[in-house]
């Protein structure tokens, strides 16, 4: 069979659209968005799209050493529910600072996987010395540039009480997967990056 890989990708490459402008309309330490005009494949210049960065953010699938699942929940101001999800939080800009995304520097996975550490223990209070890597996605590909790195956690431990920060109120819970499925199932638990995270993980026990 003839391999089209290469001339599907050089087809591609003209879908690319070119930034023309771009207008900050909120820039500050947590988001940059952004008003950008763009000349898209057939030479036009379309309307004004919206974009934005944020940090990059870990999520964990975490379970303790009888198999049960750690999650949290908290208040979601997007939504503005009470949400039932995994641990998760924001990878600090300055630690990435020194590394670039491009090309996956592992010193960027490094840092992930630090942040991971830190988010499970200081939301739930438990620790793990059992960490894999499940995936690194796009966080919402269609407006936003960062990514979020999911991360499974097996035989944590109750170590400490939660260190939440000034406007972090977290009640943490330990679910039977029985129980995640049902929860899933009523749409109780809304988070989609960490509804993907639990069916990979099905996969791999």
């Amino acid at each position: 069979m003839k391999n089209t890989l290469n001339k599907d990708n050089d087809k591609d490459s003209e879908l690319i659209w070119e930034e023309v402008s771009v207008n900050h309309l909120v820039t500050d330490e947590f988001i940059d968005f952004r008003e950008v005009d763009y000349r898209l494949p057939d030479g036009k210049i379309g309307p004004p799209f919206y974009n934005y960065s944020r940090k990059d953010y870990v999520v964990v699938l975490a379970s303790d050493e009888n198999g049960r699942f750690v999650c949290v929940k908290q208040f979601r101001h997007g939504i503005r529910e009470v949400t039932t999800e995994f641990p998760a939080g924001g990878i600090e800009a300055d630690t990435l600072a020194p590394y670039a995304k491009s090309g996956r520097n592992p010193k960027w996975f490094d840092a992930a996987l630090d942040a991971a550490r830190r988010e499970l223990k200081e939301e739930t209070g438990y620790v793990s010395d059992d960490w894999e890597h499940m995936i690194t996605v796009p966080s919402n590909a269609t407006m936003a540039d960062n990514y979020a790195f999911i991360y499974r956690a097996r035989n944590c431990r109750l170590e400490s009480n939660q260190i939440l920060d000034d406007t972090e109120f977290i009640n943490v819970y330990l679910y039977t997967a029985n129980e995640l499925e049902e929860l899933i199932k009523k749409g109780s638990f809304q988070q989609a990056m960490h509804i993907m995270a639990w069916e990979m993980s099905k996969n791999r026990g």
